[in-house]
C-alpha cells in the first residue's frame, strides 16, 4: 500500500481507498482540466450542516479590512456581501502575539486557561483558518490538536502538506468560549483585528475557511457550508475555498468524502494560482 493510500485509509474514506493509489495519481487529468469542470463535476456541493465558531484581529498602515473582493483570473469567485471598514496601526508579529495573549477585550479572558495564537509557517502560501479553540487547544495553546487535529494532519499529507512546514493555522477567536459554544456577536468583534493583522503578515496564496463561523465570518454572509463549499471566493483579493471543520468531520463520518473533494478543489487552485 502506497503511502497516499494509507494515510486516506486513517482519514477514513473508506476500504476502497486502501488498495488504490491516491486521488491525484489515480486522475492525473485532474490538475489540467478546466477549473469549471472540477467544480461542476468533482465539486457538486450539498447543502449541509457544520460546526460553529470565529474569530479576528487588529492592523499597520491603515487598510481597509473585511472586504470579499475578485479573486484572481482563475474562475469567476462567488459574490459577496458589502464589507465592514477597519482601521489601525499593523502591529509586529511579536507584538500581535504578545496582544493577544494580554487581551482582555471580552467575557472569554475570566474562563480561558490560555490564547491560541496559530501555528505554522509565517511564510506559508496557504492559511488555515479555523473556528475557536476547543478543551484540548484551550489546554495546550494550540490550533487544531486531539482527534480533529489528527484528522487535520492526515487530511493535509494526503495532499502532499505539511502542516508545519507548508501551511498556518489560525482561529477566528483566540480564546475557547465556555463549554465549547458558539462563538457570540460581541465576542467576534473584539476578537476580529487580530485575525485580520495575521492574514496581513502572512499574506497567502490561497485561504481554506474551516467551517461555518471562519466562513460566515471571512465572507460577511449568513449562507451555510452547503452553499458556500465547491465556489471560488475571495478575501481582499485573496482566493478563498470553504469546507468542513475537522470535528463536525468526526461527528458526520460521510462528508468525509466532501471535504475531500474540497481538499482537491484547493490543490488544484493553489496549482493555477502558482502557475500563474
Amino acid at each position: 500500500m502506497n503511502r497516499a493510500a494509507l494515510i486516506q485509509s486513517v482519514i477514513g474514506l473508506g476500504p476502497s481507498w486502501e488498495a488504490r493509489p491516491g486521488w491525484f495519481e489515480q486522475h492525473p487529468a485532474a490538475l489540467s482540466r478546466p477549473l469549471e469542470t472540477l467544480v461542476e463535476t468533482d465539486m457538486v456541493p450539498e447543502e449541509c450542516p457544520a460546526p460553529p465558531r470565529e474569530d479576528a484581529v487588529t492592523p499597520t498602515q491603515p487598510a481597509v479590512l473585511l472586504a470579499p473582493s475578485p479573486a484572481a483570473d482563475i474562475a469567476p469567485p462567488a459574490a459577496s456581501p458589502a464589507p465592514q471598514a477597519h482601521t489601525s496601526p499593523l502591529l509586529e508579529w511579536d507584538a500581535l502575539e504578545r496582544a493577544v495573549r494580554d487581551c482582555r477585550d471580552c467575557r472569554l479572558c475570566q474562563t480561558r486557561t490560555q490564547t491560541v495564537f496559530g501555528r505554522g509557517n509565517k511564510q506559508a502560501r496557504w492559511l488555515l483558518i479555523g473556528e475557536a479553540p476547543g478543551e484540548q487547544e484551550d489546554r495546550q495553546g494550540q490550533p487544531f490538536v486531539g482527534r480533529a487535529g489528527q484528522l487535520l494532519d492526515n487530511m493535509l499529507s494526503a495532499t502532499g502538506l505539511d502542516r508545519d512546514r507548508d501551511v498556518y493555522i489560525a482561529n477566528v477567536l483566540k480564546c475557547r468560549p465556555p463549554g465549547n459554544r458558539n462563538p457570540s456577536g460581541d465576542e467576534i468583534a473584539s476578537c476580529q483585528n487580530y485575525l485580520i493583522q495575521q492574514i496581513q503578515h502572512i499574506q497567502p496564496t490561497l485561504i481554506l475557511a474551516l467551517g461555518r463561523f471562519a466562513a460566515q465570518t471571512l465572507l460577511q454572509t449568513e449562507k451555510g457550508i452547503g452553499q458556500l463549499r465547491g465556489k471560488l471566493h475571495s478575501y481582499q483579493d485573496i482566493p478563498l475555498i470553504v469546507s468542513y471543520h475537522p470535528a463536525y468531520l468526526l461527528r458526520n463520518q460521510p462528508d468525509k468524502q466532501k471535504a475531500w473533494q474540497d481538499l482537491v478543489f484547493a490543490k488544484k487552485t493553489f496549482s493555477r494560482l502558482s502557475a500563474d
